[in-house]
């Protein structure tokens, strides 16, 4: 399997990393479009930016919340890493669980 030595490399190349992002950007800009051009209605626009910025703050949740103030130790590369982490990682207690058993 040597042709797929090169999909397992971080894309560290500030121009792709930046056309990445630009190309995100347009698919979620051209998906709305056209939900709200084939539903025009307040209601659909209202929940397609709740689903958006919900989608939003669970990204946030995964990739900094949880790193910063979580498990510190732990390094997510993706939402599969996260979905493993979140499913199978032993999680060690946190202070304030600690405080509660000491009641």
């Amino acid at each position: 399997m040597t042709g797929l030595k090169g999909i397992t490399r971080n894309l560290t190349d500030r121009t792709w990393i930046k056309v990445k992002g630009a190309l995100f950007l347009f698919l979620g800009i051209f998906s709305g479009a056209l939900l709200l051009l084939e539903r025009p209605t307040l209601r659909t626009g209202f929940l397609l930016g709740i689903a958006v910025w919900g989608f939003c703050r669970f990204y946030y949740f995964a990739f900094y919340v949880i790193e910063h103030y979580v498990d510190p130790d732990y390094r997510f590369s993706g939402l599969f890493s996260f979905a493993r982490y979140w499913l199978f990682a032993k999680h060690p207690p946190s202070k304030s669980d600690e405080s509660e058993n000491d009641l």
